[in-house]
């Protein structure tokens, strides 16, 4: 079994747009600090999966399948937010190919960990919608590919973005088969997320939001991850994990205000690979969302890479000067009194 396989999205530079902070330097920089540290040619890098019309489609409707590929292939926009290329589509599909290929990997057991630099990001896309720069919802069809074809019955999904990743959400809503948690800035862009969003019909109960206000800092994250989601997780007992990883809770990421820091976010994924080690057989993987400062996506490329490996690594940028708040006790005072905790 390898330690860890990675998904690289070749070509990815075609998707771009002269001062979009989505950008291509974003995947380029986690690679180069990734090679500094000698994890980045030590471990296979998967091929896209071929998708079935049947997995697509379960995540995201014909209708917006043909809608976004005839809009990449004009080179336009679906809002003021989301650009695409005449590359777009093609890049799109084999990076939701690319999150399956991982998510495939270590549901197998071929691979212990994965990480998937899923580049167009995914989070946002809505099962009728491209939004929030996202064009396919990457995790989201990493889940179902799993559930369709590997017979996977649970599953979570672990949102770690500084934004909340609102198309994830919307596709499960109705569903029992995912459990979708995200930790989130809030108020923030796409305004949802709220502690009382908890699914409906036979989604009921599968939904958890903890939306976090501005300079809630790493002790907050600590906090909930070890009193919120972990208890949530041994509640649901998915089959495997899988985290949306954005690095833009960073104190140095320029949308947002979170104050997380690179050995903080580390930390967050260590608790969810001892978990994971506990409790599913190890089963864990990792897909790219949202973070634009290229410092911050440097260290916290190596502090995820070192807690999938299970290795010490000391954070090159520290913490803030910004003190953290106590503001969100009060949100977690709210979610413990909804989901018991």
């Amino acid at each position: 079994m390898h330690e860890l396989v990675y998904y690289y999205p070749q070509g990815h530079e075609a998707h771009r747009e002269n001062g979009h902070p989505e950008r291509p330097d974003r995947v380029e920089a986690m690679v180069k600090a990734l090679k500094e540290i000698g994890w980045w040619d030590s471990f296979p890098h998967l091929e896209p999966q071929e998708l079935s019309s049947a997995v697509l489609e379960g995540v995201h409707t014909r209708s917006f399948l043909s809608q976004l590929e005839e809009v990449c292939a004009r080179g336009q926009r679906f809002d003021m937010d989301t650009y695409t290329t005449t590359a777009s589509w093609d890049l799109a599909v084999k990076t939701a190919g690319g999150a399956v290929a991982v998510s495939k990997s270590v549901w197998e057991r071929e691979a212990k960990r994965g990480f998937a630099l899923t580049r167009p990001p995914g989070h946002h896309a809505t099962p009728n919608q491209a939004m929030g720069f996202c064009l396919i919802n990457n995790v989201a069809v990493a889940a179902e590919f799993l559930i369709q074809e590997k017979g996977a019955k649970r599953l979570a999904i672990i949102d770690l973005d500084q934004h909340h990743g609102n198309g994830t959400q919307d596709i499960f809503w109705d569903r029992g088969d995912v459990f979708y948690i995200s930790t989130h800035q809030s108020p923030h862009y796409p305004g949802t997320g709220q502690v009382s969003e908890t699914g409906t019909g036979d989604g009921d109960g599968a939904t958890a939001n903890f939306p976090l206000p501005p300079f809630t800092g790493d002790q907050a994250f600590l906090t909930i991850m070890d009193e919120g989601i972990i208890p949530l997780l041994d509640r649901f007992a998915p089959e495997m994990t899988l985290v949306s990883y954005g690095f833009d809770p960073h104190w140095r990421d320029p949308l947002g205000n979170l104050m997380l820091t690179a050995g903080g976010y580390g930390d967050l994924v260590s608790r969810l690979c001892n978990w994971a080690d506990q409790n599913c057989d190890g089963r864990i993987a990792l897909y790219l969302e949202g973070g634009y400062d290229l410092e911050a996506a440097e260290a916290c490329a190596q502090g995820v890479v070192a807690a999938l490996l299970d290795e010490e690594w000391d954070d090159p940028l520290g913490a803030p000067n910004q003190p953290e708040s106590t503001a969100w006790q009060a949100m977690f005072r709210e979610a413990g009194d909804i989901w018991d905790l």
